[in-house]
């Protein structure tokens, strides 16, 4: 047996083909496209891959976006008082602060800053009042990697109604959020975690299971139901030789690759998953690019409410 793949792209690709002519559409009505500030703070590369990868893909989308910049050694109020400006901007529909923020900020700087951005910009879903609509199952702008899962299993054509779903890791970003929208589409819901006493007998009870802890090959075979549908929302750069020569045979279009760039993305799933689930998305190509589209759709939806 081996699982079919989810293919991530495909549907981003889909997503996308639909936000651009409803963004054209409002373009039009208002005199001017949705638009979205991202925040940069810091030399992170992750984070400067990221925000140019949003950067380009709102281009694409026929969105305004630009980037905002702060240095490595800015201070929490400078953040604040940037995203103060954002709230007040004429021109910006929606506000994302990339993740994770200097250190220096402060343990709960990430906190503070969601609370800062108005609930009506806030197109990571993020603010606590977004957060409470999504518990009452009234939100208009939700966490964007969670509603993509949603996406891909709906247009995977995976029932969720009456199914038993375990999300593994319990993350304001991604663990809480996916759960609640589960639970929303009628599945019954268990969410797992560090204290979770023998998780693996838990996540094999899922018809779908979510992987989003941030542990690289983590979730092995004996965590999967035969035929279960597993989302891995891992992405994590491993360097260790020894670690990828475990994970995969040599000769292996995986090993190959490794050998060729000396690290390699890998998700929270184990690849021998590969062989017991019904389904799986890889990693790269699987959740990630639904988090960007669906990052556009939230924009287009923050840029439609406000513009009427």
């Amino acid at each position: 047996m081996s699982a079919t793949l989810l293919d991530g792209n495909a549907v981003a690709l889909a997503i996308r083909s639909e936000v651009r002519p409803a963004v054209d559409r409002l373009t039009a009505r208002a005199g001017r496209p949705p638009g979205l500030a991202l925040v940069l703070v810091g030399d992170d590369p992750a984070s400067h891959l990221y925000v140019g990868s949003k950067l380009k893909s709102a281009g694409e989308s026929g969105l305004f976006a630009d980037v905002h910049r702060l240095p490595a050694n800015a201070s929490l109020d400078e953040l604040l008082t940037l995203v103060d400006r954002l709230n007040q901007s004429p021109i910006h529909d929606g506000i994302l602060v990339q993740s994770p923020l200097p250190a220096a900020m402060g343990p709960d700087a990430e906190r503070r800053v969601f609370d800062a951005i108005a609930p009506d910009k806030d197109v990571d879903g993020f603010h606590p009042l977004n957060v409470g609509k999504l518990v009452q199952e009234r939100a208009t702008l939700v966490a964007c990697t969670p509603s993509g899962v949603i996406e891909l299993l709906d247009r995977s054509h995976i029932q969720i109604a009456g199914k038993r779903a375990v999300v593994i890791g319990r993350s304001d970003i991604v663990g809480k959020p996916m759960a609640l929208l589960l639970l929303h589409r009628h599945a019954t819901v268990t969410v797992c975690h560090s204290r979770t006493p023998d998780l693996p007998a838990v996540c094999r009870e899922a018809d779908i299971l979510v992987a989003a802890l941030g542990k690289p090959a983590f979730v092995t075979r004996e965590f999967v139901k035969p035929g279960a549908t597993v989302i891995d929302v891992g992405t994590t750069r491993v360097d260790d030789a020894q670690t990828i020569a475990r994970l995969f045979a040599p000769g292996t279009k995986r090993r190959i690759a490794f050998e060729k760039r000396g690290a390699l993305v890998l998700g929270d799933v184990h690849p021998e998953v590969e062989e017991v689930a019904g389904a799986l998305t890889p990693v790269p190509g699987g959740v990630g690019p639904l988090t960007i589209a669906l990052l556009l759709k939230n924009t287009l939806r923050a840029a439609e409410a406000r513009l009427g």
